[in-house]
């Protein structure tokens, strides 16, 4: 197994049906002059940015086999959220993906947002999967923490295979598709 650079990366998001999308072939740290937290391709993996959607829980019991017992909010957001100290929301990228067979994608907070406190939480993305990714955003510090939508949220390493293996659609997974914040599936 081996680790993708950032020409290989380049070059799965050239296939015909490309790996993400919008994708950014460079590593944006600017936008219209102004410090933006950095998205895009950097030399080991792919900085995806926070979409504008989120939920959070507001009432009941978080149970991933019993959804329904809890209660969530959802709203859009176009430029930043607050997130309450020990809060929690779920997100999305605004990237879309879809991983090559023969690759596995695996989620890391950005160092931005850690050094305040944040823990992003992504599982790894299987072969065959394809969608916007959820993102759980949680607030381990006693005071709100900020994250800007449309900027960076997390980086994402990607490992390829000696062989393709079978996809996470053949294996009939739960979350393939997804196009919005998902709830927990069982």
């Amino acid at each position: 197994m081996t680790i993708l650079n950032d020409k290989q990366i380049i070059d799965l998001d050239s296939d015909p049906f490309p790996m993400i999308e919008p994708f950014e072939p460079k590593q944006v740290r600017t936008r219209d002059g102004e410090p933006v937290v950095s998205y895009g391709t950097s030399s080991f993996g792919y900085d995806a940015r926070l979409a504008s959607e989120f939920m959070e829980p507001i009432a009941g019991v978080l149970d991933p086999k019993r959804p329904e017992l809890a209660t969530w909010r959802s709203w859009e957001q176009k430029r930043r959220v607050v997130i309450p100290p020990h809060g929690f929301y779920l997100a999305k990228t605004l990237e879309y993906f879809r991983v090559p067979l023969d690759v596995l994608s695996v989620c890391l907070g950005k160092s931005t947002y850690a050094r305040d406190g944040l823990v992003v939480n992504v599982t790894p993305l299987e072969p065959g999967w394809e969608g916007h990714v959820t993102l759980e955003l949680s607030n381990t510090t006693n005071l709100p923490s900020v994250v800007y939508v449309g900027e960076g949220i997390c980086q994402f390493v990607f490992f390829r295979g000696e062989r393709p293996a079978v996809s996470y659609g053949d294996r009939n997974g739960k979350y393939n598709k997804q196009v919005g914040v998902t709830l927990a599936k069982v």
